[in-house]
């Protein structure tokens, strides 16, 4: 992966610009809408940390049913297999450094319909049957 740098991405909560992308790290802000909500979400590899550049948000972390909420005035970071979920309390600017995989994204929930249909109830391809 070469470094590149600066890439807008417009999301339905806001948008996210990657302001530094390498081999082994990603620096993006993201600009999150007042009343919006990212999914609710985990990584399996990726780790990220999040820090509030602007604004009020809170970040939720969900464990064994209890919600923390993070004001992010102070870093935190969030591990793979950690479900949470960024709240914007009015517009915000969130800082996120993280590991490259930016696709490793699992949706619990999410506001926006982003979320696949269960395997059962996605469409199956028809089976040749043998005569």
């Amino acid at each position: 992966m070469q470094d590149s740098a600066l890439n807008v991405i417009e999301k339905p909560w806001g948008r996210e610009i990657i302001l530094r992308q390498t081999a082994h790290y990603v620096v993006k802000t993201l600009c999150v809408r007042a009343g919006c909500r990212l999914s609710l979400q985990y990584h399996r590899v990726k780790s990220e940390a999040m820090q509030l550049g602007s604004g009020h948000a809170v970040l939720e972390i969900h464990e064994d049913g209890i919600v923390t909420e993070h004001d992010l005035h102070q870093s935190v970071e969030i591990l793979p297999g950690t479900v949470h979920r960024l709240v914007a309390i009015d517009d915000c600017e969130v800082i996120e450094v993280s590991t490259p995989e930016l696709d490793d994204v699992v949706r619990l929930e999410d506001d926006y319909k982003r979320i696949p249909p269960p395997r059962a109830a996605r469409a199956r391809k028809p089976v040749a049957l043998a005569a």
